[in-house]
């Protein structure tokens, strides 16, 4: 496995549209390995295949119970009760902002086996989910943050 370089904010490849993963092939699994280290490395909680300079709808991501790997994920429902909350991204370091989410959500996606899974999360876990869905469409959490600052103050 291997820590992969984390793109930056005003990189293009965050701001398109990932694409699916039509195909669960060794290099997909490996690029998953490769996303769970790199982002354990970078203490995150989740990253994004595009934060690795990949254009794939792929997402790793961890609350503290577990990594969790999505593949072509898909939003099917959530609560209409939000919940404000504080984020940072790996892909804007330095910075926080408190962002709007729905406290739940449910959300189905492959796995590395290629078995469809459905996922009823809330609070931080959904959290995290959203955010990282959000980096597939090409969305940062600074454009939705109110409260945007440095670390620190």
């Amino acid at each position: 496995m291997a820590v992969l370089r984390i793109t930056k904010a005003g990189d293009p490849v965050l701001k398109g549209q990932a694409q699916p993963v039509k195909t669960i092939t060794k290099r997909i699994k490996r690029l998953l390995d490769n996303m769970a280290e790199t982002m354990y490395a970078a203490e995150g909680v989740g990253l994004a295949a595009p934060q690795v300079n990949e254009s794939l709808q792929l997402v790793v991501l961890d609350d503290g119970n577990g990594l969790i790997e999505l593949i072509n994920p898909e939003l099917l429902e959530a609560s209409e009760e939000m919940e404000l909350g504080a984020e940072g991204c790996l892909s804007v370091p330095g910075y926080y902002g408190d962002v709007s989410r729905h406290k739940k959500i449910t959300v189905r996606a492959r796995n590395r086996y290629g078995k469809e899974i459905i996922y009823e999360v809330e609070g931080f876990l959904a959290r995290i989910f959203q955010h990282e869905m959000d980096h597939l469409q090409g969305d940062l959490f600074i454009e939705k943050a109110t409260n945007l600052r440095k670390v620190g103050e």
